[in-house]
Parts: structure tokens; sequence; C-alpha cells
């Protein structure tokens, strides 16, 4: 089979087309055949190790799971004999950040894992997008514990997470701040932002609101920065490490003082998960954004394009045309 496969830490160059031969689905494994998978921050950091705690997971000195690939989308092509959840031929979607696989033609993952069925309402391309941001911005709104009626600023609300956010927010009932580019502001309304502030006309800081969680979904605010916005008890997460890695210290320290705080949740994600996001978009109230699509043998380019941290959405890898 065709796959995307990198043997060393590095720039996207690293990730090269080749032939491998394709998996074997063991007793409790489905063999899904992909039909489209995402190029995101998740396989970027992964490919780089630019962060090089990455590594103790990844592997240390070269990658342990060489074809990467979070986000998948595809046809179940065989069951394992001990599978009693999904049949030959089920259509179905998954995110699997443990040993990856999506940049591929088939990969193969435990039925027991974050994966299930597409929805009908859905593409395939829309659905390789559910998992990557949606799922790291719901590990962080259910870390700050939002109730109805809550304010939320989500600065960087155009990124696979942050559009994720927005759209999660508004489920819970939160009343959303969001923070984006002068283009893509009617976009962040339809998402189910209830104020819009563009960052390249108004400086977001100077708003006189006072919010109870403040999510930085793209790294770029700082927790200092943004404390004066927070209420007493408010909290404060952003997706990166912060300026030398503060935002582990703030965290292991602010939750001691007892008022404002910043947290660093773990991400991760279950079957339970992919079940509810799958469950938000039967209803309408969750839809992942596609900025562009690449083929395999565009891998390259959509890693370069992603590495600008400027796109809207996901970048989508059709795998089958």
């Amino acid at each position: 089979m065709k796959a995307i496969v990198y043997t060393k830490y590095g720039p996207p160059e690293v990730a090269q087309l080749m032939e491998v031969p394709k998996p074997i689905p063991k007793d409790n494994e489905l063999l899904i055949k992909i039909y489209s998978s995402t190029v995101n921050r998740t396989d970027s950091g992964f490919r780089s190790a630019e962060y090089f705690i990455s590594r103790f997971w990844s592997g240390l000195l070269r990658p342990k799971y060489k074809i990467l690939g979070c986000e998948f989308a595809g046809i179940i092509e065989e069951i394992g004999k001990g599978v009693t959840t999904f049949q030959k031929g089920d259509k179905v979607f998954g995110y699997n950040d443990k040993t990856f696989g999506g940049h591929g033609e088939y990969l193969t993952i435990a039925e027991s894992e974050a994966v299930t069925n597409i929805p009908d309402n859905i593409s395939f391309d829309e659905a390789a997008a559910l998992t990557e941001g949606a799922h790291y911005a719901l590990v962080d709104i259910r870390a700050a514990k939002i109730e109805p009626g809550q304010n939320v600023l989500v600065y960087g609300a155009t990124g696979a997470i942050g559009s994720a956010a927005v759209q999660l927010l508004k489920h819970f009932g939160a009343t959303i701040t969001a923070v984006c580019n002068t283009k893509n502001v009617e976009l962040v309304k339809s998402l189910g932002a209830d104020i819009v502030i563009d960052y390249q006309t108004q400086d977001f800081t100077k708003t006189e609101n006072k919010f109870q969680f403040i999510f930085d979904a793209v790294g770029k605010s700082s927790f200092g920065q943004c404390k004066p916005l927070l209420t007493e008890k408010g909290i404060y997460i952003s997706t990166e490490l912060g300026k030398n890695g503060e935002n582990i210290l703030f965290a292991l320290t602010t939750p001691l003082w007892g008022g404002k705080k910043l947290l660093f949740p773990i991400p991760t994600i279950t079957k339970k998960d992919v079940i509810f996001l799958k469950e938000l978009v039967q209803k309408g109230e969750y839809k992942p954004l596609i900025d562009r699509k690449y083929t395999l043998e565009q891998i390259v380019d959509a890693y370069k394009y992603v590495e600008t941290g400027q796109k809207t959405g996901s970048v989508v890898i059709k795998i089958v045309q």
C-alpha cells in the first residue's frame, strides 16, 4: 500500500511517499481503507519533535511509528474474529495519536479505541476533520467546568481547535467572545460567537468584559496578558507551553493561590468522546471547518501550509479521490 513514511524527525521534507506492507488486523481490530485524513498540529509536532518532550511518546532517537495521521475516515475492509460492534463495509471515523496511521491507504485500530460510525449527514472529508481540534477543545472546556451563562473568550477562533471550541461552548450554554482576523468575522459569528473581536483592528485586552474562562486556541497570548480580563476565580488555558515553558510552571503554582489560575490539561480522547461529537454533528450543533485539500503526493505542501499558522479549520488529505 502507499503511505507517507518518516524515519527521522525534521522538516516537512522528511515525510516521503513509499510502498509499505498492508497491515493485518488482530482479533480485536478493524482494518480500515482510508478515504480521507488530515494534516494538523499534532502530526506536525510529532514529525518535527520541536518540543523534545514529544519524543517520550514517539521515540527518543527516531520515530517508533513511521506513518503519521491521527485523524481518519474510511470503510472497514476486514474485522478481527473477536470484533462484535462493527461489520465489514461500515463507514467509520476516529482518532489515533498512539500509533497513528492515517497517512496511508489502510490502518488498523482496536474496536474499543476512539472510532465510531460516520454520521449520514457528512462526507468522508468532514468526518476525517471531526476529532483533532474538537478533542483538544473538549478536554479544556471540561477542565474549566463551564456552566451555562458564563462568559468565555476564545482567542484564535478559526483554527481546528478554536472553531470547534466556539461550537462546543455554544452547546454547553456559554456566552462567547471570539477573537479572529478581519476576513473571518462573519464566519465566527456563524459558528455561534456572541461577540467577535477583530484583532487586526482592535486590542482584545481592552475589552471591559470579564471572563470565567479564557481559552487561547493558538498559543499566542499569555497568562499575564489575560489575567486582568479574568473574574476573581477565572481560568486561563492555552494550547501551547508559553514563553520558556511558563504555562507548566503556572499550572503547578496558580491553583495553590486560590484566585485566578492557569490550567494545562493533558489531552485525552475516548470512544465515548467520538460518539459525543458524532451526536452533535447529527443534531447540527457541530461541523468542522475545512480550509484546503491535498493528495498524499502533496503531503510536504500540506505540512508547510499548516505550519504557517494561518489555516482556517482543517487541512484534509484525500486518499481516495
